[in-house]
């Protein structure tokens, strides 16, 4: 009887466990991808990578539907500021300091030295209808400012050659705030960063492409008249704008005329001295 009993039991323990409906779980948990995060100094360092790039002849649709390519601006300056019209915050604030900037290097150089593009990155919501309403909404429709939309293969390229980086969230995207300047042949010139930035570090880069830099087809008098414009235009701190600085030309000319003076003294007295007694 215990005989039976022993082997009974020890039949039961070669029973496989999920014969009898018993399971395990794994306490394992799933791998979650990670997904890229932004961070700042490589954002930061990749922009500033991107200086001295040549941009490629991207092509875009602007507000009236109307296809535009990136050679279209070539020829002069090109301020690109590069929003989603989605954010509610940052891109509208961004873009109303910067149509402030933009007005005071107008003043400084003229309406039509230079222009300026709005992008928009987030090619599934900012349509042309979209960028014309951000426009709007954030009074820059009669600047003369080109609104863009892009497509997903011309943003790709445009970003690398910017140095824009921008990661999907769940309140939109994050990015690094950039307006970057574009010179006449198309090449990365400068990046100015910042919801809110001083006036020159927009302003000042546009001077020395506006009128540091020979122009095709300029003459000599029209060129020196640029670099003399260059040097005597000044940033008045207390004002927030540029002013052509009169006084270093007066002190120049009060140099050159005590310098002329005792030269013509020295050569009168030169002349006495050479008198016979």
């Amino acid at each position: 009887m215990r005989l039976s009993l022993l082997i009974g039991s020890f039949l039961l323990l070669l029973i496989p466990l999920h014969a009898v409906g018993v399971t395990f779980v794994s306490t394992k948990k799933p791998v979650v991808e990670d997904k890229p995060k932004f961070d700042y100094d490589v954002a930061l360092r990749t922009s500033q990578s991107a200086i001295g790039k040549k941009l490629g002849d991207h092509v875009f649709t602007n507000a009236e539907g109307k296809q535009v390519s990136l050679s279209d601006f070539r020829g002069k300056p090109l301020v690109i500021s590069m929003v989603f019209t989605s954010c509610y915050q940052i891109c509208p604030m961004t873009t109303r300091h910067l149509s402030k900037v933009v007005e005071k290097a107008r003043d400084a150089l003229g309406e039509d030295s230079f222009s300026v593009a709005v992008i928009g990155f987030d090619t599934r919501v900012d349509t042309p209808e979209a960028m014309q309403y951000f426009a709007n909404m954030q009074g820059i429709s009669d600047k003369g400012w080109h609104l863009l939309s892009i497509d997903e293969e011309n943003l790709a390229s445009l970003t690398e050659e910017l140095g824009f980086l921008y990661y999907p969230t769940s309140s939109g995207f994050d990015h690094l705030i950039q307006a970057t300047v574009i010179d006449a042949d198309s090449k990365v010139y400068r990046q100015v960063y910042g919801q809110v930035f001083e006036t020159p570090l927009l302003v000042d880069p546009l001077l020395e492409l506006v009128l540091g830099r020979p122009q095709p087809e300029q003459t000599f008098l029209s060129s020196l008249g640029n670099k003399i414009k260059l040097f005597c235009t000044t940033y008045d701190p207390h004002t927030g704008a540029y002013y052509f600085d009169y006084s270093l030309f007066v002190g120049m000319f009060v140099g050159f005329t005590v310098i002329f003076s005792i030269i013509w003294f020295m050569r009168r007295e030169l002349h006495k001295g050479k008198k016979p007694a």
